[in-house]
């Protein structure tokens, strides 16, 4: 099986700990479905910064939220595993990403 980095993006966060409860509750459900194929849940993503050949820029590049890292048979295998994922219910989307060996 191959390795797959989920990258989340676009997704409003939960503001009041009602929300909050409701968000981590609908993703540990997610995760229980996709049972051993998580190799790492992951972390959601603080504050960034670019860094680029001109120097470094105090924002957000790309918007991602978050990561995570399954097993999957294929990229598709793994898109199609990320289809229940909480983070579309709030807009966002997720950036399938094949993590090849080296």
């Amino acid at each position: 099986m191959a390795k797959f980095v989920y990258v989340f993006t676009g997704a409003q966060p939960a503001t009041t700990p009602e929300e909050q409860e409701q968000s981590m509750q609908a993703w540990g459900a997610w995760f229980a479905t996709l049972g051993t194929s998580v190799t790492d849940a992951g972390n959601p993503f603080g504050t960034s910064v670019t860094v680029s050949s001109s120097g470094v820029t105090d924002r957000e590049a790309s918007g991602a939220g978050g990561y995570s890292i399954v097993e999957a048979e294929s990229l598709h295998d793994a898109a199609a595993k990320a289809k229940g994922c909480p983070v579309l219910q709030g807009g966002g989307s997720v950036e399938v990403y094949e993590a090849l060996a080296m």
